[in-house]
């Protein structure tokens, strides 16, 4: 391999929240963090080369974007996906979640209903209370073989008077790349209901080999009126300290709409590193990034083949994306409270917690295999330590 993925780098002086915030969610600091959804990889090195010659110019003022940089997304957007958007459909935000928050705020009003698909990324429950609107959620359906499906006679049954679907595509943190088929059931349910679609696809250029990342909005032109994606070069290449996402609005309405919220709250400018580091990364880091992911599928299968092997109470299915295992540890016949103490202080590693992701979580811990193949054999030797001790 041309990058080294092996090498294994001292966060503790990084100010990395995945090391340094432990003690504040565990009680202690003295765990093996494959918890927080970074990498503990270094960025491309393109993106270096580019950041260190931007620091090296000592003057670090207000940004401007040039036509170059929303380029390198849309040819990035067509190279990996198939989907040609325009430079005109793009808005800067410094981030998914920010988006998502405004994007609520601006597209409803207050208890209005919101729908979700549970288990999910926990800011989606989170951030729709915060905003006054009423939680509406249609879980995944698990089946006998651990694939998650969408249940689409709910999602119709509880829809009506729903004004946005918060979709997680691909799917956090259960690894699913939804189909084109998938996606268009969906679609063309929120279309007949009136219901706008906010696409999160902050993790789909980590697909794993035999799959293809379906950007909702490129179904088709009905698809793309009726949808907002939100993007980022952050989970991809780990600069998510960089602060920088985008997010494509094909619909005119909702494009002013977004861009005016931003205006309101001042939010126009990339920081001066995130700039460079995001036309480096669209521009030049495409062979460090398949490298990534043939070293990631080599650290999910390992990881797969050593539960299976070693700790077989617990079941696991390779994901189809992203760099995170969903494990369901509900074979121990042991409480999800006695299985998260065991995991902290018999194996002295700290993993996310599946009641967090909200309904279908239970006994379910969410594993970051995003590190080099030492850390990867260290945790799962711990996760081993937990479960013997229960």
């Amino acid at each position: 391999m041309k990058y080294n993925f092996d090498d294994v780098v001292d966060r503790s002086d990084n100010f990395a929240a995945k090391w340094s915030e432990m003690n504040k969610k565990y009680g202690t600091n003295e765990l093996l963090p494959m918890w927080v959804a970074d990498m503990d990889f270094k960025a491309a090195p393109c993106i270096v080369d580019a950041i260190r010659n931007r620091l090296d110019q000592e003057i670090y003022g207000y940004t401007t974007r040039p036509d170059s940089y929303n380029e390198s997304i849309v040819n990035w957007v067509s190279k990996r996906y198939g989907w040609d958007i325009k430079a005109d459909w793009l808005i800067f935000s410094p981030g998914v979640m920010p988006t998502i928050s405004l994007l609520i705020s601006e597209l409803t009003d207050k208890n209005n209903k919101i729908m979700i698909q549970e288990p999910v990324y926990s800011p989606f429950n989170s951030i729709v209370k915060a905003n006054d609107r009423e939680l509406v959620i249609s879980p995944l359906i698990k089946e006998e073989n651990g694939n998650y499906v969408m249940n689409y006679d709910e999602i119709e049954s509880k829809i009506k008077d729903v004004k946005l679907f918060i979709l997680c595509n691909p799917h956090n943190p259960v690894g699913r790349v939804w189909t084109k088929e998938e996606l268009k059931k969906l679609g063309d349910i929120c279309i007949k209901n009136g219901v706008k679609v906010i696409s999160d696809e902050i993790h789909s250029d980590i697909i794993l080999k035999g799959q293809k990342h379906i950007p909702f909005g490129s179904i088709s032109e009905e698809f793309a009126q009726n949808s907002i994606t939100c993007m980022a070069p952050t989970k991809t290449f780990n600069i998510a300290g960089l602060q920088m996402s985008q997010v494509i609005l094909p619909n005119e309405d909702d494009y002013k709409k977004l861009d005016t919220a931003f205006t309101r709250i001042d939010i126009k400018r990339n920081n001066a590193f995130s700039l460079v580091a995001t036309e480096a990364a669209y521009n030049h880091g495409e062979d460090w990034l398949e490298e990534f992911l043939e070293y990631l599928e080599g650290n999910i299968d390992f990881a797969i083949d050593y539960i299976n092997k070693n700790i077989p109470a617990l079941k696991v299915n390779k994901p189809e994306a992203t760099y995170l295992l969903w494990v369901d540890f509900s074979g121990l016949g042991k409480s999800n409270e006695e299985i998260a103490k065991a995991l902290v202080e018999k194996g002295k590693v700290a993993l996310n917690n599946g009641p967090s992701f909200g309904i279908g979580g239970d006994q379910f811990q969410r594993i970051n295999l995003a590190c080099p193949r030492a850390m990867v054999v260290e945790g799962l030797s711990r996760i081993k330590t937990a479960v013997d001790s229960l």
